[in-house]
């Protein structure tokens, strides 16, 4: 009587795609909290690149301001997804707020304006965020 031999499944490389949701899976982080801050941090590092352009031909400088800003961001937001869930409301909508208001306030001083108004606008952006997520905390508490 013939069986049939077992199946060996090739060995998957771990940037494969499929060696990601496994690793993913593995450590139990539903995939959109990947994809998420990986999209808006590309975003974010090509909008920064293009801001720092002005019109003028491309640098090298402007491509690692793009690198570098749209990592830290796509990090910071990857882990402030990652954990929010830990904190307590308001240090969520606090941490919400740091994030948006340094983010916006650093965009907005790659237009050569003042490090006071670059302050300004962040933090207005800031106070908003804080508001508005901490309001929203609070009514869509269990």
């Amino acid at each position: 009587m013939a069986t049939q031999a077992p199946t060996r499944q090739p060995a998957r490389h771990p940037l494969s795609p499929q060696g990601l949701l496994e690793l993913l899976e593995r450590h139990h982080i539903p995939p959109h909290i990947v994809a998420v801050p990986l999209l808006l941090g590309i975003l974010y590092g090509v909008y920064a690149s293009y801001i720092a352009r002005g019109g003028g031909p491309a640098s090298f400088g402007q491509l690692a301001l793009a690198l570098i800003s749209g990592a830290l961001f796509a990090l910071l937001l990857f882990a402030l997804l990652r954990w929010q869930h830990r904190l307590m409301p308001e240090l969520r909508a606090a941490a919400w707020g740091v994030l948006v208001g340094g983010s916006m306030g650093f965009m907005y001083s790659l237009t050569d304006h003042s490090v006071l108004l670059s302050s300004g606008i962040g933090l207005s952006f800031a106070v908003g965020t804080v508001i508005v997520t901490f309001y929203a905390f609070y009514t869509h508490a269990p």
